[in-house]
């Protein structure tokens, strides 16, 4: 189905007026505000792009009309109630295919080797893999985890770096199941994935069937909540707060000398998450960095 996209630009001081007239046309709207971005978020503010750093001094409104509505029209009387009403914006008009939206991304995800042997390959692609290869097949969906981001990466090399063959395994926060998925076919007898969005557990599962790994089960928790499991290796790509949240508590589920690897730690947090650690009864086993991001190998001493 064909749609069109009137996007009007503006700063925040007006962003409320300009919502005000475009939802006299639409009271759908697609409201972009990056005002309230700021540096750093005590729970997820290391996931923010520092492209957005720079854009809090930009908002912008979108309404999405059916291609047959008159757009011209339609952003004509939108124009003229904003110039009445004082509102400095610019106005674009963007013809869109539905199934662009749905499958536009996909051009840029391309299969990309991670570690010495693991290679992640969207599912629509083709890739020629040599033997020494482990081909990941993945669809993403709506969930985190592509293989591409630099957190991703260092979890999957210290899983095939330090993974005991035969190991019982939890993914703490799986999301599209990348690295449950990893440490399936790295040889882990038992894969256990959690993630607190059903949508993700939903995925993973998906990717889980999609590339032969029947020894992965994967449920719902908010972290360790719904976990029961004893395990010999622990993964978690997430966030340092979260980590440092999960620390005091994640060795009721290991075995004496069980191997954690932890990523989502941006460089100038890893002290921070290492003491935690230390705190909650680990000892650091391997550390690894790439653009910013760290990658640490913790051992619970039990």
């Amino acid at each position: 189905m064909k749609w069109t996209q009137i996007k009007v630009k503006c700063k925040p001081d007006v962003l409320d007026t300009v919502c005000a007239v475009m939802s006299m046309t639409d009271s759908h709207l697609q409201i972009e505000d990056f005002s309230d971005v700021i540096e750093y978020n005590p729970v997820y503010g290391e996931l923010i792009d520092e492209e957005l750093l720079k854009r809090r001094d930009e908002a912008a409104v979108s309404i999405y009309i059916s291609a047959d509505s008159n757009a011209a029209e339609i952003s004509q009387q939108i124009e003229e109630r904003l110039s009445h009403a004082g509102a400095v914006h610019e106005t674009e008009i963007i013809s869109l295919d539905e199934q662009d939206w749905a499958d536009n991304w996909k051009q840029y995800y391309k299969p990309v080797k991670i570690g010495r042997r693991l290679v992640i390959v969207p599912e629509w692609e083709t890739y020629s893999a040599s033997d020494e290869e482990i081909v990941v097949t993945m669809d993403p969906g709506m969930a985190f985890g592509t293989g591409t981001h630099e957190s991703t990466q260092l979890c999957a090399a210290l899983l095939e770096e330090y993974l005991p063959a035969g190991a019982h395994v939890i993914d703490i926060g799986t999301g599209s199941g990348i690295l449950a998925i990893c440490a399936s076919k790295l040889g882990a007898s038992l894969v256990e994935a959690y993630d607190i969005d059903p949508m993700a557990v939903r995925i993973a599962g998906e990717n889980a069937v999609k590339n032969g790994c029947q020894n992965i089960r994967c449920g719902c928790s908010d972290l360790l909540a719904a976990v029961n499991g004893i395990y010999d290796f622990a993964v978690a790509n997430i966030t340092s707060d979260i980590i440092c949240r999960m620390a005091p508590v994640l060795g009721r589920y290991l075995r004496s000398g069980a191997l954690t690897a932890l990523s989502g730690i941006i460089d100038e947090q890893r002290d921070r998450v290492m003491a935690a650690m230390i705190a909650g009864g680990f000892e650091a086993a391997g550390e690894l960095h790439a653009n910013g991001w760290t990658g640490l190998l913790m051992r619970y001493k039990g």
